[in-house]
């Protein structure tokens, strides 16, 4: 998925094909072309938490059609801590807005029947939808659980800052409203390696879980020390059990809803090489043609390089380094707009380029 500037300029980096390109010029340009595709974000923080958002989607849909949108990206449109969480404060992936859960039955956004006639009537028109798929961290428990935690440096996550001590986590999950259906998953302090609360002390900090089993993973991101830790309760993606029921959940959604691809939230946040045994399960299972694009939020390429190299390329990054330089173009009075592609993903690896803007 790529702009028209972008793929110019790949094509102008690729000398030999020019007289290819000459002979047959809409074999490479055009608005119809894979690789020039529009997805549009189809929402923003502030939506009304009215419960109607699907369906102000769906009745927008042929508007955006006809304005050349060929997919969507929605809101992560699971189960939130409360009917205004947007998905992000992810309490439940297995409810779509169908349980009683958590003050309502419906999500932010809407019912699952309300989702289902959207991602339906999308497919009719040619849009294809992207879920926004967020697997670090779970909030909104239904119960405490104490258990041996340390305190970390929010500054270097590496570094210890307490003894070890006992402390009551928000970290108990059983889903009392689903009862078990699609999974019989419960989750309890073994299932996550950090919290960012004690309600013992009603003290906020970051605690790692005392275990010698468990650490923050290290293939994430090296800012602060450790990115692992974001917010909430974090998941171990080491624990088999953690790892079995988002494996099954992406099988599940998959069948469950007719999506053509997944944004990655928070991929810096998350494990690179749990991220790809998650992409190669759904590539084996219900995704083979999805089309896949990484949130790694960080303005050095470099970075965005390594990232798509571990992942062996099957999925595509946003292009940060890219947005970065459209900002500062835009606040400079005078700028070179022949250098805005230095140093971003759509020089350096163009066809794993989402341009954001």
């Amino acid at each position: 998925m790529l702009s028209l500037l972008s793929y110019c300029l790949k094509m102008r980096r690729e000398v030999k094909k020019w007289r290819e390109i000459e002979d047959d010029p809409e074999k490479y340009i055009g608005w119809d072309t894979p690789h020039n595709s529009l997805m549009m974000q189809g929402f923003e923080w502030h939506v009304p938490a009215d419960q109607k958002h699907w369906y102000r989607l769906r009745m927008a849909l042929p508007s955006l059609r006809d304005a050349g949108v060929d997919n969507i990206w929605i809101p992560p449109g699971c189960k939130g801590m409360d009917p205004s969480g947007t998905g992000y404060d992810v309490y439940d992936l297995y409810d779509l807005g169908e349980f009683d859960q958590k003050g309502s039955i419906s999500t932010r956004w809407g019912t699952r029947e309300d989702l289902r006639a959207l991602i339906a009537a999308a497919h009719d028109i040619g849009i294809g939808i992207y879920w926004d798929t967020v697997l670090n961290h779970k909030v909104g428990v239904d119960f405490i659980k104490k258990f041996s935690a340390v305190k970390v440096n929010p500054g270097d996550r590496k570094t210890v800052v307490s003894k070890r001590e006992t402390v009551s986590g928000w970290v108990g999950f059983n889903f009392p409203g689903r009862k078990g259906k699609y999974s019989t998953m419960k989750y309890h302090h073994e299932h996550f390696n950090g919290v960012d609360w004690d309600e013992l002390r009603k003290q906020h900090a970051i605690y790692k879980v005392a275990d010698p089993r468990k650490d923050w993973a290290k293939d994430v991101s090296d800012e602060h020390g450790n990115y692992d830790f974001l917010m909430f309760a974090n998941l171990d993606h080491t624990n088999p059990e953690v790892r079995a029921d988002i494996f099954k959940w992406v099988e599940w959604i998959g069948t469950e809803l007719a999506i053509s691809g997944m944004r990655i939230d928070a991929a810096k946040h998350n494990s690179v090489a749990f991220q790809k045994e998650f992409v190669d399960h759904l590539r084996n299972t219900v995704g083979a043609e999805y089309f896949l694009v990484g949130e790694y939020w960080r303005g050095d390429v470099r970075h965005l390089l390594n990232y798509l190299k571990v992942m062996d390329y099957g999925v595509s990054l946003f292009d940060v380094p890219l947005l970065g330089r459209f900002a500062l173009t835009s606040q400079t009075e005078r700028s070179d707009i022949r250098k805005v592609f230095r140093g971003t993903l759509v020089e350096q690896s163009p066809m794993h380029a989402v341009v954001r803007l």
